[in-house]
């Protein structure tokens, strides 16, 4: 890893309607717009799921980053994120992310020690970190065969 502070830049470019075109340097553009929440076509990225988006994204590279360092042997994590946003005393804001990580291990790895690592990479997560909205974990461990 890098020394920190680390820098990370992202341009957004409009016109008065349409779609907005995200860029970063090294990175392939993608197009966003409104959810359908908002009034939006409901078809492209939009910011609350590019949102809901990293936060099971950091999950999973937090948990690969830990359970590296940890030996832990696992096949698969599959993360789906589903993020609450709310109006409260006039603010509209995410409150809420719940995490459902459903990880497959060797029949030989221990499941205490898989949902230890899972627990860690919830409350390691830099992006979820960052945000002031809870957390939850639901986590399911699967023994699969070893390939």
């Amino acid at each position: 890893m890098q020394d920190l502070p680390h820098r990370y830049k992202a341009t957004a470019t409009a016109a008065t309607d349409g779609d907005v075109g995200l860029a970063s340097d090294g990175l392939a553009n993608i197009l966003s717009a409104p959810p359908r929440e908002f009034g939006g076509p409901g078809d492209k990225w939009s910011p609350e799921t590019l949102l809901v988006a990293a936060v099971a994204d950091c999950f999973v590279l937090t948990y690969r980053a830990i359970a590296r360092a940890s030996k832990l042997s696992w096949v698969s994590l599959s993360c789906e994120v589903e993020g609450t946003l709310e109006r409260i005393a006039g603010v509209t804001r995410f409150t809420s992310f719940m995490v459902r990580a459903t990880l497959d291990v060797p029949t030989e790895t221990s499941e205490e020690r898989a949902l230890l690592i899972l627990g860690k990479a919830e409350k390691n997560c830099l992006v979820t970190r960052s945000l002031s909205a809870e957390t939850h974990l639901d986590a399911l461990v699967n023994r699969v065969q070893s390939r």
